[in-house]
């Protein structure tokens, strides 16, 4: 087991101030039962210590990376939207559960399941990706692990007195369906995960 949490602001390869990130994202902003389980664990959130809270407007659920936006070319950009497009033709909404809390070494985050169609999306982005820069060059690892973050730990902290704190709030879930993804251009600056749109893919 972790003993610690550590801070989840270091800079990671490739990061500096001023860079961003296309990446497809599910965002949550729009989702009433979404905010409204965060809202629920607003005040435990806020007793934690180093911990910053993430808005219900940047609340996010990380599908797949494509690259750093002086990196990716806009020709390339626009052909990976038509690519995902056709892939995600007669793809259907579906409906996933959400929560409850855990403590994880870098956020505190609400666990999706289930992680099946979730993963269906993600392997039909990043079949996209492969369509345009073939299949070697598709970033990150295929397997998803897919969550909602509550909030980033600024500073290492022990970890048990962490968990007993959260166990005080309710174990709260909330059901969804994911009807869209999104891409997005991803900043970090400011501690705290913001984004311009893209595009917009609706599931139908």
């Amino acid at each position: 087991m972790i003993d610690e949490v550590r801070d989840h602001w270091y800079w990671r390869p490739g990061w500096r101030p001023g860079r961003s990130f296309y990446t497809w994202h599910l965002t949550f902003a729009d989702a009433p039962a979404v905010t409204g389980l965060v809202t629920s664990y607003a005040d435990v959130l806020a007793a934690l210590p180093g911990i910053d809270p993430v808005p219900p407007q940047w609340l996010h659920l990380t599908m797949q990376g494509v690259g750093f936006a002086d990196r990716v070319p806009a020709a390339d950009l626009d052909e990976i939207v038509l690519a995902a497009e056709s892939r995600l033709a007669r793809s259907a909404p579906f409906k996933v559960t959400i929560g409850p809390a855990v403590v994880d070494p870098e956020t505190v985050q609400l666990p999706v399941t289930p992680v099946a169609p979730l993963q269906d999306l993600r392997d039909r982005l990043r079949a996209a990706i492969g369509d345009v820069w073939g299949p070697d060059a598709i970033p990150e690892l295929p397997q998803l692990n897919p969550h909602v973050s509550l909030g980033y730990w600024n500073t290492p902290a022990p970890i048990a007195p962490l968990i007993h704190q959260l166990a005080k709030a309710p174990a709260a879930t909330a059901t969804t369906t994911i009807t869209a993804v999104s891409l997005i251009n991803l900043n970090r600056d400011h501690q705290m995960y913001e984004w311009t749109p893209i595009k917009n893919l609706t599931l139908t």
